[in-house]
Parts: C-alpha cells; structure tokens; sequence
C-alpha cells in the first residue's frame, strides 16, 4: 500500500509540475495580449476632489499609449473605503486599477473589521505625485495668518467650523492635531469629497475648510477663498508666500497628500511593470508636470513598484501611534 502511495504521489507531482509548465506560456501570452477592452480605474472619492483631478489627467494618456479607453469610475463613500474594497476584490487581470492614496494607508488605524489589507490586497504600481493640503478661509473670516485664526478661535470658542473632504482622512488628522497643539475648539464638518466641501467654504456656509490643494487653487487666485496655512513640511511652490503649519510654531502638525495607483494583488506582472513603464513617461510629459503643479502636486513617481509598496508598508505603519496620541481608537 505504501509503495502504490509512493508512486500515485510521484505520478500526481510530475503532472502537477507539467500542468505548471504548460500554463507558463499561456500567462505570458494573455499578458502580451492585454488590454484587448477598456480598462477601469476606480477613484474612491467624488468627482471635483484632487483624487478625481489627478486620475482624469493620467487616464487619457495612459489609454492613447495602451491604445484601450481607461474609463474613470468614481465610487465615493466611507472616506475611500468602499471604493478601495471594490477594487481590492476585483478580478487581477489588469482591468481594474484603483487610485491609492494617503488615507488609504490610515484605514487600520481607524477600521477594526477591515474587508481588505491596505498592502497584501493590491499590486503597486506607481507613485504619481506630492503635496500639502491647505487650511482656507471665506474671506468674510477677519483672519489671514495661523496665528490669527487661533487668536479668533480662542476669542469664539465653539464658533468656527472647517470643512473637510471626509471624516478619518488626512485633512481631518491634520485640523485634530491642530486643534490639539492649539487648544482650540473647531467643529469638523465632514463631506463626501472635497468638490461639495470647496463649494460650501467658497459659497461661506462653512467658514472654514483643511482641503486638497487642487480644488481650492482656483478659489484662491480668484480671491473667493483665502489662504491661511499649508500642512506640508515645506511651502509649495503654488502658494509660496503661504506658510506652513511646522513653521508657524507647531511642529508636529504635519500632513502631506500622495496620489498613486495600484492593482488588485496577483495582478500579471507583465501587466504591472507595462503600467509602471507607460506611467512614468506620462509624468515626465511637461504639459502634465505644469497641469500637476498649477494645484500643487509635483510628478514624485516610484522608481520601481516595490518602491510604492515600501511607502504604502511605511506609512501604514507609521499612523496608529498618532491617532493613539489624538484618543482615536479603531472600531
């Protein structure tokens, strides 16, 4: 019996292994097929936010170089959550892409149940770009400096609200550890995504909105909302007379945006590395450069995909700690 064991093992191994063998050349070939259809990429915030922004610039030239529509779906909800778990649980074939950001990486902090893993559910890609986030004013708000805007909050305790794109995401840390470093009392007043956030800051129902820097660019240059501060470490060179958070006495309050794309895990490589290729010659086309920068992004991109995925393990790490610092537990 051992022996008819021994060999019935042996007989299913060789097929296995041939099995594997024969499988080989038909992967390569679907991936030297692809893509033969449109291909999706899943933004999973509303439309007019810098997400929703940076997703449109990169589609049309990434689908006039594969020669397939990249079609943008916007699947708002939960502060990206919805959206990335739909893409965390598509088909890897190399038709659905999802537009990763920093929040992405806060979700363990803040979801104890999570459907997803922010880094073994998805293949990274690229980087796309960095930047800071901006705290704004209606411009009926008598404050133009940090340092005014803390005077008056602490002059109208419970008085100022600020909108936010979403609740839990990096704007919302960055006005919690700001209201921490400065023993103030603003109310957050959280959106769907930041377009209907800009709209109500510059229509002045709420006086005071911690948004993405792209939606709010125009405001400012049109004087219908006014700068007070950016959360990056340095200035950016879109408002380079706009100090920064760090510099204007509270060093911990530091939060900058990032923009990339990833795939579902077990995405072909050969498919990951052609998106990686044909991404980074888009980021270096200059009239995509000066588009990212008119709203505050830089072309950062991954040398490699494993380089995105160091930030995305990095990053994940990093935020539990801080929310920790802020009283915020998961649930």
């Amino acid at each position: 019996m051992l022996r008819c064991n021994r060999r019935w093992i042996g007989q299913f191994l060789r097929g296995a292994a041939l099995a594997l063998a024969a499988s080989a050349p038909w992967t390569a070939l679907q991936a030297q097929d692809w893509p033969s259809r449109p291909i999706k990429l899943i933004v999973p915030h509303a439309p007019g936010g810098v997400t929703d922004v940076v997703a449109r610039l990169v589609a049309q030239p990434l689908g006039e170089a594969l020669k397939q529509q990249v079609l943008v779906e916007n699947r708002p909800g939960a502060t990206g959550l919805l959206g990335t778990e739909l893409a965390a649980k598509a088909a890897p074939d190399g038709y659905t892409l999802l537009m990763y950001v920093d929040v992405n990486t806060m979700f363990p902090a803040l979801v104890k149940k999570l459907q997803h893993d922010p880094v073994a559910s998805f293949a990274p890609v690229t980087l796309l770009g960095r930047g800071s986030h901006a705290l704004v004013a209606h411009p009926s708000l008598p404050v133009q400096t940090p340092a005014e805007l803390i005077a008056y909050a602490k002059k109208h305790p419970r008085e100022l609200s600020a909108a936010l794109p979403g609740l839990g995401g990096p704007q919302w840390l960055a006005m919690e550890m700001l209201k921490d470093a400065a023993k103030i009392d603003v109310t957050a007043v959280p959106y769907k995504g930041g377009g209907q956030a800009v709209v109500d800051v510059v229509g002045g129902q709420v006086k005071l909105g911690l948004l993405g820097m792209a939606p709010v660019l125009p405001h400012i240059k049109a004087g219908k909302l006014r700068p007070i501060a950016v959360t990056g470490r340095t200035r950016s060179p879109a408002l380079p007379e706009v100090p920064t958070l760090v510099e204007s006495g509270f060093p911990g309050v530091e939060a900058a945006q990032w923009q990339s794309i990833v795939a579902p895990a077990g995405t072909p490589r050969a498919v990951i590395t052609r998106l990686h290729e044909e991404l980074l010659k888009i980021m270096r086309q200059q009239t995509v450069v000066e588009r990212l920068a008119s709203f505050g992004l830089d072309n950062a991109t991954s040398a490699s995909p494993e380089d995105l995925g160091r930030t995305m393990r990095e990053e994940v790490a990093r935020w539990p700690a801080i929310f920790k610092s802020l009283g915020v537990e998961p649930e």
